[in-house]
């Protein structure tokens, strides 16, 4: 059971080396390993097949978690190419944004302490649009411009985004139930 634990996440899948990727060949792919190195069919094996089955499957299935997210997908690239993303320690960010943050969460807040639903929804609805917007960039930083600095400040705001969105998620639950 021959497998390169060298090999990069993407290289694993049969994918070029793209932020842009088509996630139906991702799922395949991944299915298509997963069937070949799970587990269950070394049941019967020596424990250093069964060990080694487990460690590619957890490999596969770490791999697949990366890419499936553009996220992660991001800051992976980012990695390959020597960047470090720096999300935990440069918070800096351009004012504009910032500002747009803590208008939404104020809104969030509004809204939780009214208990609407409806505009809690809508600012799910107005975020995941720029959600996508900044997926659009990423893809374009990353794959066109090879812009570094931009797209780990891109991912840095993705994350801000991800966050304000599970905030969301988490204020409707809480006016719902």
């Amino acid at each position: 059971m021959p497998f390169d634990f060298s090999q990069s996440h993407f290289v694993l899948f049969g994918l070029p080396t793209t932020f842009a990727l088509d996630r139906a060949v991702l799922d395949t792919a991944y299915r298509k390993l997963q069937a070949e190195f799970h587990p269950d069919r070394f049941a019967a094996a020596d424990d250093a097949q069964k060990r080694l089955s487990l460690q590619i499957a957890t490999r596969v299935n770490e791999a697949y978690q990366t890419l499936k997210s553009p996220l992660a997908r991001a800051r992976y690239l980012l990695q390959l190419n020597g960047v470090d993303t720096q999300e935990d320690t440069n918070t800096a960010m351009p004012v504009d944004f910032l500002m747009q943050q803590m208008e939404w969460r104020e809104t969030i807040a509004d809204a939780k302490t009214q208990r609407n639903v409806d505009e809690l929804e809508e600012l799910n609805r107005q975020l995941a649009e720029e959600i996508t917007e900044l997926t659009v960039e990423l893809a374009e930083l990353l794959d066109e411009q090879h812009a570094w600095s931009d797209a780990a400040t891109a991912v840095r705001k993705l994350r801000f985004l991800e966050k304000l969105n599970d905030e969301i998620g988490n204020a409707i639950e809480a006016v719902l139930f």
